[in-house]
């Protein structure tokens, strides 16, 4: 490993030895203080920010992918990464360098101790991981320079390190039930607390809400406001090869017979609203038909419905809560329509597991239980019982993710196979396939 290489695993390291996010009360004032002494950075550029459920990475992609097309250099921050840290920023696409985002860290690191030593006089926590990862960020987007930066918030919006920036679109994918220990046991709390990103100047872009949830979002936005069904809608959306061929009318323009190399009918409704919030971020102008339609032609989004083989079909997704595998339930019904389907899954133990086990005991026929690593990984036994106990039938449970895996792909037959449940899982997969590429070449 190159000197860099290592220089980047131990400032990695150091981030990660901070406090997780969500082990802190809820607060603001850390980022706000490390960004002041920064300068701002996230001044320095306008800012698209995005919260909801699921769909928030995707839609982020397809946003910056589009405006990407435009000419415009943009800067993305989205998490988790599926296999490599830098894939939490990207720029112009690409994941950060590790030259750069190890540059960045030591010229900063000075600043985010003075940041530690005002926090320990006011006998405040020091910054987490999140808020430390944040201000970094958005500091190294200002030095790029880039035209825009496309933001996905962390947990919730209010309170969340990314709320710092002000975002001149709020997007609000689906809102449901997620994280509730954090963000409120109801679909309206949770609401709530995402829609404190909408700021004085921001125009507000929505994914189709609960009416109780378009209530909340509509009455704290200042500017115009533009939802799904409403302003702008999905006109159809049919399975095309491997991905989806769709039709949108927006704000300001007509989409029709469009193509993105990506799965699902709900991923065609984020591409709605990823077209939407473009065409506000553009003033309330359409976009051009030959940059939408390359964008999208051009369009990814690793670990959501991605097919990793064909003959036989495996497919991985990141469906990490119970609206994220209702998705998944219709996505296959829709788009793969499986005669029999086998599943390797795994979850975090902070999610409905009960919720998350009646999905997957009615979503496949056969299911093999595994568990990721870490503090929040929940025991492959403990899912396997919970899923027992909803009618699913588990034939195997392997703590090894690639024991796990290699069953499954035994048994699959012509069937198809599944890797879902958390999106840890999904990347401890993906690494696995590079791993075994990379030796075979």
């Amino acid at each position: 490993m190159s000197s860099i290489s290592d220089r980047m695993a131990q400032v990695v390291q150091e981030l990660y030895a901070r406090k997780p996010e969500n082990q802190m009360r809820p607060r603001l004032e850390p980022t706000r203080l490390a960004v002041e002494i920064m300068g701002n950075p996230q001044q320095a550029y306008p800012v698209i920010h995005l919260t909801g459920t699921n769909g928030k990475t995707s839609t982020a992609r397809i946003i910056e992918r589009i405006l990407r097309e435009m000419g415009l250099k943009t800067g993305r921050v989205t998490s988790p990464h599926l296999i490599s840290f830098n894939e939490r920023i990207s720029l112009d696409g690409d994941p950060v360098s590790d030259e750069l985002f190890v540059e960045n860290y030591e010229q900063n690191k000075p600043l985010l101790e003075l940041v530690e030593g005002r926090l320990a006089e006011q006998s405040e926590a020091p910054l987490t991981f999140f808020e430390a990862f944040t201000a970094l960020s958005f500091q190294l987007f200002a030095d790029a320079p880039i035209d825009v930066l496309i933001l996905e918030v962390g947990i919730g919006g209010e309170w969340d390190s990314t709320n710092v920036a002000d975002g001149d679109v709020a997007v609000f994918t689906a809102i449901d039930l997620d994280h509730t220990k954090t963000l409120g046991d109801t679909v309206e709390e949770i609401a709530q607390t995402k829609a404190g990103i909408i700021k004085e100047k921001s125009v507000v872009v929505s994914s189709a809400q609960w009416e109780s949830v378009a209530e909340i979002i509509k009455s704290r936005s200042k500017q115009e406001s533009h939802f799904a069904g409403d302003s702008f809608e999905l006109l159809g959306a049919q399975p095309d090869g491997y991905g989806t061929r769709f039709s949108v009318r927006g704000v300001a323009g007509q989409y029709p017979d469009l193509w993105m190399p990506i799965i699902g009918e709900h991923q065609a409704e984020n591409a709605a609203t990823a077209i939407a919030a473009v065409e506000m971020f553009l003033g309330g102008r359409a976009i051009a038909d030959e940059i939408l339609r390359s964008a999208l032609a051009d369009s990814l989004s690793p670990g959501r419905l991605q097919v990793v083989s064909k003959e036989p079909l495996i497919v991985l997704d990141g469906a990490h809560n119970p609206a994220g595998l209702r998705s998944l339930k219709r996505s296959i019904q829709w788009h793969f329509k499986p005669e029999r389907s086998i599943a390797v899954v795994a979850m975090l133990a902070d999610k409905d597991i009960a919720a998350a086990a009646a999905e997957l005991a009615e979503a496949f026929d056969e299911l093999i239980v595994t568990q990721v690593e870490g503090p929040r990984a929940l025991a492959a036994s403990e899912l396997a019982e919970a899923i027992r106990e909803k009618g699913g039938k588990v034939i195997a449970v392997e703590e090894s993710i690639p024991e796990a895996y290699a069953m499954a792909s035994r048994l699959v037959g012509e069937d198809a196979m599944f890797v879902t449940g958390s999106l840890y899982l999904v990347g401890a997969v993906l690494e696995m396939l590079q791993e075994e590429l990379n030796e075979e070449e």
